[in-house]
């Protein structure tokens, strides 16, 4: 049960701060909201408050904010749109309410980063230590180096370190350190730890940033940055085909690998820790549900916003029934999607 509220909350926060997005500029630009909805299916509860509708439906997953005039119905039956039709608003008004609700997504990244780095230790990405016989010590590390760049990557957090090592395929790496004020390069190959299960660079870190004044700011930065960072790398894993079923999650898969076994390993460790990696969950929602929007796939916003920029760029629209469809058949694929993240889920879960 705790679980289930965990995930429902989670997930409502990361939602609502996404569809609020997408409302708070369609209000700015004129545009008539018909429904503001948290969930998918049937209706739990709902209530009218002006000319919008605003619902709670049962199944805790996504969400929608529904303009009138989206889809386009007007036009294929020859109507002029009304004033508060979306198709009505100036496309650059169109565009900022398309990209609102990514930005509310790291825009709420951001909030919960600079929570989260006044509760937790920060590591500083120094090499306290250089690890006898490792890839640094050969490569001429020494201990109170701090990595500045891994292949060009600017490197802010020793979990960058981590995340650089954990995707590392092979070849050459070539770092960029500081020591005593100088900056220094060298070239070093990670060494695959047995017991690790994965790459290493030879280095260790146990020292702790101490935060004062605006500090909170620039980790808060970091630590958003670095789940932006995971996540754009995570899916290009995907892509490439280096990620395994096991490795892939819908909304069930997360509910239980994810919060529920979090939840049950560090409640523990008291509230606060509880706490701090529910938050860290949300972090890492938020940035993924940014970025996955902005993808320029039908029936997300990054969809909707490549045919917004084809208007700004022929100076005229898509015609409306021509672009529903691509959407509607975005949507299908969706639908499909779901289905199948949900037996994949299922199947790690039980098997």
């Amino acid at each position: 049960m705790v679980t289930l509220i965990l995930f429902i909350v989670i997930f409502g926060v990361v939602v609502i701060s996404h569809e609020f997005g997408h409302f708070l500029l369609a209000k700015a630009n004129g545009i008539h909201v018909i429904e503001f909805a948290v969930g998918m299916g049937p209706n739990l509860l709902s209530f009218q408050k002006g000319d919008t509708k605003y619902s709670l439906k049962l199944l805790p997953i996504g969400g929608a904010c529904m303009f009138e005039g989206e889809d386009g119905l007007e036009a294929r039956e020859g109507e002029e749109p009304g004033e508060g039709s979306f198709l009505k608003a100036s496309v650059w008004g169109r565009i900022s309410t398309v990209v609102a609700g990514p930005f509310f997504n790291f825009i709420l990244a951001f909030v919960i980063a600079l929570i989260m780095v006044n509760m937790i230790v920060i590591r500083d990405p120094v090499a306290t230590e250089v690890v006898e016989g490792g890839a640094a010590l050969e490569a001429g590390l020494q201990d109170g180096d701090r990595i500045r760049s891994l292949n060009g990557e600017r490197i802010y957090l020793y979990e960058e370190i981590q995340l650089f090592t954990q995707i590392y395929r092979g070849g050459d790496v070539e770092v960029e350190y500081e020591r005593g004020g100088e900056i220094y390069h060298t070239v070093l190959v990670p060494r695959y730890d047995e017991s690790m299960g994965r790459y290493m660079l030879g280095i260790s870190n146990s020292d702790f940033a101490e935060l004062s004044g605006l500090d909170g700011f620039k980790y808060a930065w970091y630590e958003m940055r670095f789940s932006i960072r995971m996540t754009y790398k995570s899916l290009g894993m995907l892509l490439r085909g280096q990620v395994t079923r096991q490795d892939v999650a819908g909304p069930v898969g997360i509910a239980v690998n994810l919060v529920g076994k979090t939840y049950e390993s560090t409640r523990e460790y008291g509230w606060q820790n509880v706490l701090v990696n529910m938050l860290n969950i949300t972090l890492m929602l938020s940035v993924n549900l940014g970025i996955l929007n902005l993808l320029p796939i039908p029936a997300l916003d990054g969809g909707r916003l490549v045919f917004l920029l084809l208007e700004v760029i022929r100076g005229k629209p898509i015609p409306p029934e021509k672009e529903g469809l691509v959407h509607f058949i975005g949507l299908m694929f969706f639908m499909v999607l779901m289905v199948l993240l949900l037996f994949n889920d299922l199947s790690n879960i039980f098997m």
